[in-house]
């Protein structure tokens, strides 16, 4: 006598009969999805947060030259001045991890007057340097007034000065009627800078356009400084192969600055608050885990009888096993689904009341759903189990 065999399930079905138990108790289900999106949401509210308030110091960080690094020339091995090939700046700006490039070059026995009517001794203090159109970004610098130089002006008598150099010379504003004396031609002032923080030495310049200082000047196109910037994690890195960049035959002859020290200290924070989430993100699972695991196994204890109805009706240990672990995969899936929308709304309006942009990482949100997912079926495993070695009659006969 032949015996049929089991109906299999497919997908849907697996899916409609895990939702049967939770729509039967509808309450319950609540509570324990809310659980879960509690401690998920508390999770990518810690992540968000810290991740918009990094952020937020990031950008203020990076205001301060954390990533800035200097180049300029050292001494040879005869201890004379060395100096930086014209081809410098193109060389650094090929390292792959270098954001922005930008160098200037002293124009040596060269000062500016206010008039022509001036001794040559009474230099002031004043350098006068060719500069790259992108100086200005690359030191985060801003104009007190006027313009900075660009691919017209950097090729003409126009001159941009720094803040020290306005106020010793008597110049209050920039403007086409405003003139200074340099080696006896008549510069335009086009601009005046503000106090350049990350780069004090311009505050006593006078900065002029590269081919302006070849032809009018007699400048010789090395530059003596070169400002670079580069990716926060590759700091390191490329000040380790900045000198050899820039000059290839003489490394030796290369002076690289030290990377701030508000660089190591905002990495060591980054470590100190991965550390803290991920602790966080583990005790919040754990929590919803344990929350998960206490409702199926009540769930099983309350269904024996369903239970044992359906395995009278034909259907195997595997199934009874399969329709748990589908009921507390659904319910966790369910408690991550809103965790994360929870979390990220709270982490959107934090930002916003302080003025942030709202950073919440992708893996924060992908890993607590995925995380979510695999809380849920290590916590109904042993209540799936448990329902599938229920025998039948041992299950119907359950009060």
């Amino acid at each position: 006598m032949s015996t049929l065999a089991p109906a299999r399930l497919r997908p849907a079905d697996v899916v409609r009969v895990g939702a049967s138990g939770l729509r039967t108790r509808p309450l319950r289900a609540f509570l324990s999805a809310l659980g879960i999106a509690i401690g998920i949401a508390a999770m990518i509210a810690v992540v968000g947060i810290s991740s918009s308030s990094r952020a937020e110091l990031d950008r203020q960080l990076a205001a301060l030259g954390t990533n800035l690094l200097t180049v300029a020339p050292g001494e040879t091995l005869f201890g004379d001045t060395a100096s930086l090939p014209p081809e410098a700046v193109k060389m650094i700006s090929r390292i792959g991890p270098v954001t922005q490039v930008a160098a200037v070059g002293t124009i040596s026995d060269t000062n500016v007057y206010r008039n022509d009517k001036i001794p040559s001794v009474e230099s002031g203090g004043i350098s006068v340097r060719a500069a790259h159109l992108d100086l200005l970004k690359t030191v985060s610098a801003t104009l007190a007034d006027g313009t900075w130089l660009n691919a017209a002006t950097a090729r003409y008598p126009a001159i941009v000065l720094g803040s020290g150099t306005a106020d010793r010379l008597g110049i209050g504003s920039a403007g086409t009627e405003i003139q200074v004396y340099v080696d006896g031609i008549w510069f335009t002032v086009v601009g005046i800078l503000d106090e350049v923080l990350l780069a004090p030495e311009l505050d006593s310049a006078a900065l002029i356009g590269w081919p302006a200082a070849q032809s009018y000047l007699g400048f010789d196109g090395h530059p003596t400084t070169v400002y670079t910037r580069s990716d926060d994690s590759a700091v390191e890195a490329v000040r380790g192969v900045l000198a050899e960049t820039a000059n290839p035959q003489a490394p030796n002859e290369v002076k690289v600055s030290r990377p701030s020290d508000a660089l190591a200290a905002r990495q060591a924070t980054n470590k100190a608050f991965t550390g803290l989430l991920l602790g966080l993100g583990a005790v919040a699972l754990l929590v919803g885990g344990v929350g998960v695991a206490n409702t199926m196994v009540i769930s099983v204890l309350e269904r024996r009888p369903e239970i044992g109805l359906r395995r009278s009706l034909g259907a195997t240990r595997g199934q009874i096993r399969l329709q748990f672990l589908a009921e507390s995969l659904l319910l966790s899936l369910l408690g991550g689904i809103g965790g994360v929308v929870l979390g990220v709304t709270v982490t959107t309006f934090y930002a916003i009341t302080q003025g942030w942009t709202a950073v919440v990482p992708a893996w924060a949100s992908i890993g607590g759903m995925a995380a979510t997912v695999v809380i849920g079926a290590i916590a109904g495993l042993y209540p799936a189990m448990r329902a599938a070695r229920l025998a039948p009659t041992e299950a119907l006969a359950a009060p």
